[in-house]
């Protein structure tokens, strides 16, 4: 949709569509009161009151269902909005949805309704992109996160830059068009300011790397020779049956991933035993390789061999793949051997010796990924507006270090406030709007 466009009425299903305790259908437009009198049991709502009635598409009643009406601008698209909560079957929301989308809706796009909310200034744009962070946050930790910039944590330190890049450009702009009334700034002044900006710049970017760890969590692959007991940690882990456990060997063929809540997101991988000779077939050759790759994108490796035989030359050949990654050396079935290693870690997923520890250890890993104190959280297109804008500022600094012309200066700090303006939705474009909201989920 074009930002320009004349907004429709759109409707669409707001809640997951399966079986449930309740649905929520959403309407927003200017024809939303005027399509729930057509469908609706009862007429003349309240703004902000609840109402009780029933659904009828003619003398046929669809639902008993409670409507929530608000009036534009209190709503959050910030337009006249209409939310039918009814029975959460499958077909009844989608029966429901068929008759608002007769009586005068069309169906939203995807994000339309969070897009409206930012065009209509309820949201800037970095609160509309929490929006959809919080809808998808993988744990806990990051849906809290996610929450604080839609209450406008990230979107006020950006407008707190904004503001002392503007204060200063003002002052430059005045002392070039009226030199004889007002002096120019001091280029100890300058240097000042500038610095305390890249400095407040450079503090939300140093949460950059933890931000992408708690949105993308952090891969950990389990490698190892078969039967050394990868499949049976997988599940140890995971605290449920999800790999296929025998004494055969190659009986993974394929990798299984799963994702954990410990704080950090993590994608848990089982892999193909790697191998190396002629019994192997097509199948468990594809699977290996599946296997190499897993081991070569992953964040960390869990690197098991059997402690039993101890570490064989074909255990060592497959360590030399992965020894230069973050790993952690891990010897199994150690209920069987009292043989014991340095910087070697030792478990049983029979007999769960070290299982509380190894868990331990590789929450600890993950948590060194990123830093303990994650005050401002950005996505990649925010991080990428920042270093631009911290470019222009470096650029401004250095240049007013050796007395260069103010004018020019401007011009680095006019660009420096455009990237700001990008990140909180001020100056965006047709192309990049669609791009975010693209991403969204329809009815949200």
């Amino acid at each position: 949709m074009n930002i320009i466009q004349e907004f429709d009425t759109i409707a669409a299903i707001a809640t997951p569509v399966g079986t449930g305790g309740v649905g929520v259908i959403r309407i927003s437009g200017s024809k939303s009161f005027e399509i729930i009198d057509k469908i609706y049991s009862k007429h003349n709502l309240e703004e902000g009151r609840i109402s009780h009635g029933k659904i009828v598409d003619g003398e046929v009643v669809i639902d008993e269902v409670l409507i929530l009406p608000f009036k534009n601008p209190k709503s959050y698209t910030g337009e006249d909005v209409i939310e039918i909560h009814c029975h959460g079957g499958i077909n009844v929301v989608r029966n429901i949805l068929e008759l608002v989308l007769k009586n005068g809706a069309r169906m939203a796009e995807r994000g339309e309704f969070t897009k409206r909310a930012f065009l209509n200034k309820k949201l800037d744009l970095s609160q509309a992109e929490a929006v959809a962070d919080l809808i998808h946050a993988k744990t806990r930790d990051f849906a809290k996160h996610s929450a604080k910039n839609l209450s406008g944590v990230l979107g006020k330190k950006i407008k707190e830059i904004r503001t002392d890049i503007f204060n200063v450009l003002s002052k430059i702009i005045a002392g070039i068009d009226f030199p004889e009334d007002v002096k120019e700034p001091e280029y100890d002044y300058l240097i000042e300011e500038f610095e305390k900006v890249i400095d407040k710049i450079n503090k939300i970017l140093s949460c950059a790397n933890s931000s992408n760890i708690m949105r993308q969590g952090i891969k950990i692959a389990i490698v190892g020779r078969p039967n050394v007991g990868k499949s049976s940690l997988f599940n140890t882990l995971l605290n449920v049956e999800r790999a296929i456990v025998t004494d055969i060997a190659g009986t993974t063929r394929d990798v299984i991933k799963e994702t954990l809540d410990w704080d950090v997101a993590i994608t848990l991988i089982d892999t193909a035993g790697i191998r190396d000779n002629e019994e192997i077939d097509k199948v468990e050759e594809i699977g290996i390789e599946y296997s190499k790759q897993s081991a070569d994108e992953a964040d960390l490796v869990l690197f098991l061999y059997d402690a039993a035989k101890g570490m064989t030359a074909d255990d060592k050949v497959i360590f030399d793949l992965i020894k230069d990654k973050n790993h952690i050396v891990i010897a199994n079935k150690a209920d069987l051997t009292q043989n014991r290693e340095e910087d070697v870690f030792y478990l049983s997923t029979v007999t769960k010796e070290g299982m509380d520890v190894l868990k331990d250890k590789i929450k600890q890993t993950a948590y060194n990924f990123s830093v303990e104190d994650t005050e401002f959280i950005t996505n990649n297109r925010q991080q990428d507006c920042l270093e631009k804008c911290r470019e222009s500022m470096i650029q401004s600094l250095n240049a007013a270090k050796i007395g260069e012309l103010q004018d020019l200066i401007s011009i680095d700090l006019k660009s420096a406030l455009l990237y700001l303006d990008e990140i909180t939705g001020e100056v965006i474009t047709d192309e990049i709007l669609n791009n975010i909201f693209d991403h969204f989920c329809i009815g949200k």
